[in-house]
């Protein structure tokens, strides 16, 4: 991670037994950075948006605070918005930064990415549990990215059950029911054939615990077939649909236009990193 001045030094102290040391980072006067926990502020960026209160994000405002005053420092953020609540205007100026910096389309949506995160914090702050989507790769005939590649193998593993997959992601325009969710990473759909709905909601529920936002789909919904919807939390590559659906889901919502009740079955939400540390 860069924190970006020159003449950044790091300082250790020996902690314990030897050999063991604790690094910090360290401004060009010595001070110890602060620290942007990563997974806190993208999940305060799905989330808050989708609010209809000012409630923060648990365990995010430190973080999201130290975010927002490096965009007010920039230009990009009124004071008044420095307030530990990632909402629209903070995702908005956040984008505005993304672009400043050349990023385009996926790379300046408003969620922080790894590069841009540590850009941003470049002789302010470092950052800790940095996330990622991976490269691009092709699996079941379409296209995800490795880090949903890898999430969908754990729910296989869970259930015990081949997952046939009838759309991916980066798929723009491809599916017009679709709304954009699939535009960005991170979103699949899933076939149900050959499924009763006992397995249906097995499978959602599998897909959930390893870090999708993920329902059962049917025609009474929207103009399509049944099918499984899921969308990899926390995926920096998500459509701004997609951000919109996993702040439903963590709010307890269906991820649909009418903003029902979540229909699917009560699983402890976590995402694809909190599942790998469980």
């Amino acid at each position: 991670m860069g924190v970006g001045a020159a003449g950044v030094c790091l300082i250790a102290s020996l902690v314990g037994g030897a050999g063991s040391s604790a690094v910090q980072a360290a401004d060009g006067d010595g001070r110890a950075l602060p620290t942007v926990d990563m997974e806190a502020v993208v999940k305060a960026a799905q989330i808050d948006p989708r609010r209809a209160d000012s409630k923060l994000t648990p365990g995010a405002k430190a973080s999201v605070l130290l975010v927002e005053r490096a965009l007010r420092d920039r230009k990009l953020l009124a004071a008044k918005w420095v307030d530990g609540y990632f909402g629209t205007t903070t995702v908005a100026a956040y984008a505005k930064f993304q672009k400043s910096l050349g990023y385009k389309g996926l790379a300046a949506n408003g969620l922080p990415g790894k590069s841009s995160l540590a850009k941003l914090g470049a002789g302010r702050f470092k950052v800790k549990r940095a996330i990622g989507p991976g490269g691009k790769v092709k699996s079941g005939g379409v296209v995800l990215n490795a880090r949903t590649r890898d999430m969908l193998a754990a729910a296989k593993k869970l259930h015990g059950r081949k997952l046939v997959l009838d759309q991916g992601s980066y798929n723009p325009g491809g599916d017009p029911t679709s709304a954009g969710t699939h535009d960005g990473g991170g979103v699949v759909d899933i076939s149900v054939k050959g499924m009763n709905a006992a397995t249906r909601t097995a499978v959602v529920r599998a897909l959930r615990r390893v870090g999708f936002a993920a329902w059962v789909r049917d025609p009474s919904q929207a103009d399509w077939p049944w099918h499984i919807h899921a969308v990899a939390i926390s995926d920096t590559d998500l459509s701004g649909q997609a951000q919109g659906q996993v702040g439903d889901y963590y709010l307890g919502l269906n991820g649909l236009a009418g903003r029902g009740k979540d229909d699917g079955p009560k699983v402890a939400i976590r995402t694809w990193e909190e599942y790998q540390r469980r």
